[in-house]
């Protein structure tokens, strides 16, 4: 499995005031999506979350995101190394994604990107 990258997950109660603050602490603009109630800028290696914290909750359980050139490959290599997989992979607006609980209880969202 080839890692690309990480990127570290914060959660905010103002997407709108920390975008700036991030953009140009990374030197780039904002990518911005929604995953379900929750707006999400990806500024550099930053992902910033804001929404209902019912599922801020949810997502402050991982870890980090973990960018790989398969989803596929990951998946099979994590099932291998015992890790569990928590869900997916599913798609999303720019690849696929999974969470794995690795072995020692931390939890990982690994991406691709199709296009």
């Amino acid at each position: 499995m080839e890692i690309l990258g990480a990127s570290l997950r914060i959660c905010v109660d103002d997407l709108e005031a920390a975008v700036p603050f991030y953009e140009r602490l990374a030197g780039v603009g904002a990518l911005r999506f929604a995953r379900g109630g929750v707006q999400v800028a990806a500024v550099g290696s930053f992902l910033l979350m804001s929404g209902p914290e019912s599922e801020l909750e949810v997502l402050r359980r991982v870890s980090a995101t973990i960018a790989v050139k398969d989803v596929e490959e990951a998946h099979r290599l994590l099932a291998d190394l015992g890790a569990r997989i928590v869900a997916g992979p599913v798609p999303t607006p720019a690849g696929r994604s999974l969470l794995a609980m690795h072995p020692d209880g931390s939890v990982f969202e690994y991406v691709d990107q199709t296009g």
